[in-house]
């Protein structure tokens, strides 16, 4: 039995117009719209895959009110791509954000619901990741997270260090899961979380019985009577165990 990362969940007052600054700026698709939520994934792509890990954009109420913990690195081929690539986001509807991270060679940059992202310099690790480099999740001890995440899904760990642990799929595709050490405390729900699925046969209640014993634990987001499982790791970040599939 085994779990991994097929989506993460971005919250938005506008779903739609953030999905669409988003599909704009990887060159995605929209695969699915609906009332209140925007999938995207890679054109073409065959869901889920350990190719891309996709977006699910959804319609909340309440504003985004502190930075997020959970953020995407986009990747870069050269210095010049990426200065195109900060130029054409922000023609989106970027915008420049200070999150206290000094003079460092990757520009921080907001959607335009103000969810940050950064355009990473030209990285050889990130060169066959696709647009998106990495999903970043700040948290007070990498290692516990490495631990964790380590066991709750089927991918490689790549590196842990007391200041950053990174994974990625088992097939050494697509794009990394890493965890930053930052001094900053969860306070609120997060506005971005990781979608974890099983495999097909696999058995989701057992999943969940899984992490759980690893340290997971249950939490009520007002999610009411739906398919998934809401719960929490080890530092309280949500994540959702969905069906098979």
């Amino acid at each position: 039995m085994a779990l991994r990362l097929v989506q993460i969940a971005m919250n938005a007052r506008d779903d739609a117009a953030v999905g669409r600054f988003w599909a704009e700026v990887l060159g995605w698709g929209v695969d699915s719209e609906g009332p209140g939520v925007t999938n995207l994934e890679p054109v073409g792509f065959a869901y889920p895959g350990p190719t891309a890990v996709c977006i699910d954009v959804l319609a909340v109420p309440e504003p985004k009110t502190v930075k997020n913990r959970v953020h995407i690195d986009l990747a870069t081929t050269s210095a010049a791509h990426q200065a195109d690539l900060v130029a054409r986001v922000q023609e989106l509807g970027a915008t420049p954000a200070d999150v206290g991270q000094g003079d460092v060679p990757w520009t921080v940059l907001a959607d335009p619901e103000g969810n940050e992202f950064c355009v990473l310099e030209p990285r050889s690790i990130y060169r066959d990741t696709g647009p998106i480099a990495a999903v970043v999740v700040d948290c007070a001890d990498p290692r516990e997270m490495a631990r964790f995440w380590g066991q709750a899904m089927d991918w490689t760990l790549h590196k842990v260090t007391d200041d950053q642990a990174a994974l990625r799929s088992a097939k050494g595709v697509g794009p990394y899961l890493e965890f930053v050490r930052t001094p900053d405390v969860k306070t609120v729900k997060n506005r971005v979380h990781l979608d974890l699925r099983p495999y097909p046969g696999d058995d989701q209640a057992a999943e969940v019985v899984r992490v759980r014993a690893l340290g997971a634990t249950d939490i009520d987001l007002g999610q009411g009577d739906v398919s998934w499982t809401c719960l929490a790791d080890t530092e309280g970040n949500e994540f959702d165990v969905l069906t098979p599939r």
